[in-house]
């Protein structure tokens, strides 16, 4: 009978070699065996596709391949994602507006990160991809989120951040803004005026939850 490291670390290699009928079974391991929905997720499938972003940062693998190893990621998903709901806390710790900056159509960083918000307990809502700056402080103003989290994967579309915050903030000065994306770091984030950074999904969850607790204080 396979350890529950052995059967994280076959979700993991799936989707870094983009075999998607083993995350299939992989993940019906992880319910067969009573495995943590969660932890499957991010030390299984997170784990894989971050492999796959540092060998995209290194240039081993291409566009082609991380959207492959998506694509496999995904598989995994659709078995576990029913019953993420079962282990989830069933009080919200907060709400989050998430979009991707204007310009930018990138959505599988995007979308992992709500995953794990949404695990993890926040309530999330997801503006999509290609977000005009306008639409992130309406949406904040009509839903008054604990967080507004934006992401950007392009250095180009990156500097709209720099203009985005100080509109949310000129908006509503308590709001709350995180940011992330390749292109990202958290000197940027403070230089941007951001509240707090996340690198990847991972940390999104934790950075979410310190930035709550500023607000509770």
């Amino acid at each position: 009978m396979a350890t529950q490291q052995e059967i994280l670390a076959r979700l993991s290699e799936a989707v870094l070699k983009f075999e998607e009928d083993d995350a299939r079974a992989a993940a019906n391991e992880v319910i067969e065996n009573n495995i943590d929905v969660t932890e499957a997720i991010l030390n299984g499938l997170a784990q894989g596709m971050a492999k796959a972003g540092e060998l995209f940062k290194r240039q081993e693998y291409f566009v082609p391949e991380v959207l492959l190893c998506a694509d496999a990621m995904e598989e995994g998903l659709k078995v576990l994602r029913p019953h993420i709901t079962q282990s989830m806390d069933t009080r919200s710790k907060g709400s989050i507006i998430l979009g991707t900056v204007e310009g930018d159509i990138h959505a599988i960083g995007k979308n992992l990160v709500k995953l794990m918000l949404n695990a993890n307990g926040f309530m999330v809502h997801d503006l999509g991809e290609d977000v005009p700056m306008a639409r992130f402080v309406e949406e904040h103003q009509r839903l008054g989120a604990d967080i507004v989290a934006v992401s950007t994967l392009m250095t180009t579309t990156m500097m709209a951040i720099e203009k985005l915050v100080p509109m949310l903030k000129s908006s509503d000065p308590k709001v709350m803004v995180m940011v992330g994306g390749a292109p990202v770091t958290r000197e940027i984030a403070e230089k941007f005026g951001a509240d707090g950074y996340a690198a990847d999904a991972v940390a999104a969850v934790t950075e979410a939850e310190r930035i709550i607790s500023l607000k509770s204080a």
